[in-house]
């Protein structure tokens, strides 16, 4: 029988200015055991993937975002180098054309971000650091190993929680975690639509906060939950008899469709911050960029304090 696959992840859930992005990644993967544990992707592709920048010259690595975005003064490879190989590789083998820009991919990915004028202007180029030569060899690779070994990219998409949104859902709930917790429940539902009925599914999440129950929010999407663990080492279920759930801290890590997405939850909030600094540098020539995190974020506030308006400030900073 086979199996779907489906890894979540989140990026930008602590900083002061910019998106909270959470992405899912679902596959298919064929010959799959029933009740077998969680297939090792990695190895089933390991002539085209690898999990760390030290094996990466001849494979494209597909781990935890925060270890593969390189730094911004980074002067061998562009920061998000890493980021857009992994995901434009694997965009490009299920749907044979690369995303040429950053509009092209957000639609690929459904991400959608605030209609604000800093979200906005003429698209980024991609890709921004690989040469595209290279980027269709190694998306060819990739498919031809994909197929070999039975894996089937079914979906990736991005869930962009912008800062009115986000904000909103603080107010209501009095946690930002809600802003997690809506993102989760939507890309969940989008999961359960390529199991169907019949085929095994297997859901893996990283687990940001200390938050260690989630039986009420799968009992909404699935009705019949079992719950094996709730613990700070991992929160378990099994939801209609076919599907397990997990969450987990340190899944991008450990779950290959767990560090895709983190990938692509990274590359979409950086992009999103490139057109962020883009426009305020336009109106301010000498403004240095920030990445939104709230240490620099203040520093950035304080120095755009004579140019932005209240208004706009109200519709920048998140409120936790």
């Amino acid at each position: 029988m086979a199996l779907i696959y489906t890894g979540i992840d989140e990026a930008g859930y602590g900083p002061m200015l910019g998106p909270l992005c959470v992405a899912s990644v679902t596959l298919r993967i064929e010959d799959w055991t029933a009740g077998s544990p969680a297939p090792d992707i990695w190895g089933m592709l390991d002539q085209a993937v690898c999990a760390t920048k030290k094996e990466a010259k001849k494979r494209i690595a597909v781990g935890d975002s925060k270890d593969l975005k390189l730094a911004n003064n980074s002067k061998t490879r562009h920061p998000l180098y890493h980021l857009e190989r992994a995901i434009l590789a694997f965009l490009s083998a299920r749907d044979h054309l690369a995303p040429e820009d950053d509009h092209t991919l957000f639609a690929s990915l459904n991400a959608e971000l605030e209609r604000t004028p800093w979200y906005s202007g003429l698209p980024i180029d991609l890709p921004l650091g690989i040469d595209k030569d290279m980027l269709g060899i190694e998306s060819n690779m990739l498919r031809t190993c994909m197929s070999k070994a039975g894996v089937e990219l079914l979906d990736i998409r991005v869930r962009v929680v912008p800062e009115s949104e986000f904000n909103a859902l603080y107010t209501q709930h009095n946690t930002k975690a809600a802003a997690t917790g809506t993102a989760l429940r939507e890309l969940i539902q989008n999961s359960k639509k390529h199991a169907g009925d019949e085929i095994e599914s297997r859901i893996v999440c990283d687990r940001q906060s200390g938050r260690t129950k989630y039986g009420r929010l799968l009992s909404h999407l699935y009705g019949d939950i079992r719950t094996e663990e709730e613990s700070a080492r991992a929160s378990r279920y099994t939801c209609d008899g076919r599907t397990g759930v997990l969450l987990t801290p340190g899944a991008d890590g450990a779950y290959f469709p767990v560090a895709l997405a983190s990938m692509a939850a990274k590359l979409v909030r950086e992009l999103a911050m490139m057109r962020f600094n883009r426009y305020w540098e336009s109106m301010i020539p000498e403004l240095k960029p920030t990445a939104g995190y709230v240490q620099d974020a203040r520093r950035w506030l304080s120095d755009t304090h004579e140019h932005i308006d209240d208004d706009q400030r109200r519709q920048m900073i998140r409120l936790a």
